[in-house]
């Protein structure tokens, strides 16, 4: 079933166009990879996807992104409720200069909760899905900036999660993170789409290939390929796939 859907999406930074023509379908509780060349035009697509665009002075875009249905640049689109729904991780972990209790308690609390002990109902449930309850459950006053690179973004994710969105967004979440911490990152993708739709964008092919069910190669703006991992990885049906896959450039 299809999650997210892209029709004829096109992003206009000023007179640069940025995505042309973007067509894809990213289907319900799988890990979807975005891989290309920096520049192409993967996070500007992610950002499309909860319109954090908007943000930027200047941009334009035209065609439609759908989630369940509705086309989310339509004008009866609630950009809070949006960007509960569809979350986003970023680069590199961004906490928020309070205590881990207070960072993953955020979110509720903008959406009007404030029962204390349904906020450390959902502290705990939302540590405990990125797996950081048992290492963080007697330190929960302590600072969050205090936390291991890799503790702050599972941190991020969990923060995520407090307000239960159904679309999780990794803009390179792994791109500050060692090798050890990377894979702890990538098992816990694993547990987290058991619940939800995840698309990621990443340099790191490597990690596209261990991680995600679809794959999307992109070209100066162009949604070049897209399907399956596996048939992406091992039987390109585009020879710029091919050759980006094998090093001829990127």
């Amino acid at each position: 079933m299809n999650k997210i859907e892209t029709q004829n999406l096109n992003l206009f930074y000023g007179h640069f166009q940025a995505l042309i023509d973007v067509n894809a379908a990213i289907e319900e509780k799988r890990i979807t990879a975005l891989i290309g060349p920096s520049g192409c035009g993967k996070s500007t697509f992610l950002r499309t996807l909860n319109r954090m665009n908007d943000l930027i002075d200047g941009v334009r875009i035209t065609g439609k992104v759908i989630i369940d249905g509705e086309d989310i640049y339509g004008d009866k689109t609630d950009l809070v409720v949006l960007r509960k729904k569809v979350g986003m991780v970023f680069q590199r972990p961004n906490p928020f200069p309070l205590s881990v209790f207070d960072n993953i308690a955020y979110g509720p609390r903008i959406h009007g909760m404030n029962d204390r002990g349904e906020l450390e109902e959902i502290v705990e449930s939302s540590l405990s899905q990125v797996e950081l309850w048992d290492a963080l459950k007697d330190r929960l006053d302590r600072s969050a900036l205090r936390l291991s690179l890799e503790q702050q973004q599972r941190l991020c994710i969990a923060r995520l999660v407090a307000v239960t969105p159904n679309i999780v967004l990794m803009d390179e979440p792994c791109s500050a993170l060692d090798p050890v911490a990377t894979g702890k990152i990538e098992e816990l993708m694993f547990e987290l789409k058991k619940r939800y739709t995840i698309v990621i964008v990443t340099h790191n092919m490597q990690q596209a290939a261990r991680v995600s069910d679809c794959a999307g190669f992109m070209l100066l703006g162009k949604l070049v390929e897209f399907g399956e991992t596996e048939q992406v990885f091992t039987a390109p049906k585009d020879k710029r796939t091919e050759e980006y896959i094998t090093g001829r450039y990127g």
